[in-house]
């Protein structure tokens, strides 16, 4: 096996032992033996990778990150206006509590290690003013085609973001609660509801 791609696999294999160790024990709890120890590396290894353990834990963070901005942005681009790429966008909350529901543990371990940790608390609430200034633009793209209604779109996306967490953190702490997709949807209709312009509006400004 070439070594690039053996490093590939070593690198893989860390962040699914500290996935796993992560959500079933816990940040503090877990040391890097025991990461080193159930993704079959050395100590060597692991640091020839990662700095520290909590680059493993950021990095864990990017990913699921980088996995959701693929499914916004595909959601966006398959949408013929606005408010349908955000009702598409929706759709997106399966996915979402579907890879969250097993790891529950590890979003909560996020959120505690960013209370008292500066570094994480700046990778956490990063991704938060990027999401929000992500829908800002996608709301002033509506306004300019027509879709949506002439409001700001910082505070729209400021409502919208509320509306999304507290979705996915409701499906999240009670799976079998509702119908979380369904819920969202509606949600998210009800939303446009009140941002929408309706037929008897001017479609352009």
């Amino acid at each position: 096996m070439p070594q690039q791609e053996r490093s590939n696999e070593t690198r893989a294999h860390i962040l699914e032992a500290a996935t796993d160790l992560f959500a079933r024990h816990g940040y503090e709890a877990t040391g890097v033996a025991e990461i080193c120890a159930q993704a079959g590396v050395s100590k060597g290894a692991f640091y020839h990778h990662f700095p520290t353990k909590q680059a493993v834990f950021l990095e864990l963070l990017d990913g699921w990150l980088a996995g959701l901005d693929a499914e916004l942005e595909k959601a966006r681009a398959g949408a013929a206006n606005v408010p349908e790429a955000l009702v598409s966008m929706a759709g997106v909350a399966g996915g979402i509590l579907a890879a969250g529901r097993g790891q529950l543990p590890l979003f909560l371990e996020f959120w505690t290690q960013a209370a008292h940790d500066p570094e994480v608390w700046r990778a956490t609430i990063e991704p938060y003013h990027r999401f929000r200034n992500y829908f800002s633009g996608l709301f002033q793209a509506g306004i300019r085609e027509g879709s949506l209604r002439p409001v700001d779109p910082t505070l729209a996306a400021q409502v919208f973001l509320s509306l999304a967490t507290g979705l996915v953190l409701q499906g999240l702490l009670d799976p079998e609660g509702a119908d979380w997709l369904r819920v969202t949807r509606e949600g998210v209709q009800a939303f446009l509801r009140a941002y929408a312009r309706t037929g008897g509006e001017s479609g352009h400004r």
